[in-house]
């Protein structure tokens, strides 16, 4: 029993389980935000245009039964505007993300000219030579004295 409770907070504190809770949760409340949208907004302008105060009364009756087709209307447009807001969301994020990665790769180009530069100067075929005939500038011994 320790050894499954052990392996279970492992699991709650790995870093994906809170941000998928965190995620649901606001996906819960962002729901109300949507409704509220949708049946203050979009519903009085759909109502001007069909005649009907709701979607729920938009429906069609064959023999004895009633088809309430307003319903079916009204869940597609939340759907439609949550993925929407949603499809928002992941291109702010993208492009968010997007930001580090140029700057990596303007890192890389820095990086590549600077060793580039340092290739040059070992092989002194550099045009000014930093430390004199022959010396790469980079931390080469003194030369030896002359001998007589």
């Amino acid at each position: 029993m320790r050894k499954i409770w052990s392996e279970y907070k492992d699991f709650i504190n790995q870093g994906d389980v809170v941000t998928i809770a965190v995620g649901l949760v606001m996906a819960l409340f962002f729901k109300d935000i949507i409704d509220a949208v949708v049946d203050g907004v979009l519903m009085p302008i759909v109502s001007l245009i069909t005649g009907q105060a709701t979607f729920g009364d938009i429906d069609f009756t064959l023999g004895d039964a009633e088809f309430e087709v307003g319903l079916v209307i009204r869940a597609a447009i939340i759907f439609v505007a949550v993925a929407f807001v949603v499809y928002l969301i992941v291109k702010v994020y993208n492009s968010y993300i997007a930001k580090p990665h140029q700057e990596i790769e303007a890192s890389d180009t820095e990086l590549s000219l600077l060793k580039e530069i340092r290739d040059e100067l070992r092989s002194g075929s550099g045009t000014g030579s930093v430390g004199g005939a022959g010396s790469t500038g980079l931390g080469d011994a003194p030369p030896p004295p002359p001998t007589v």
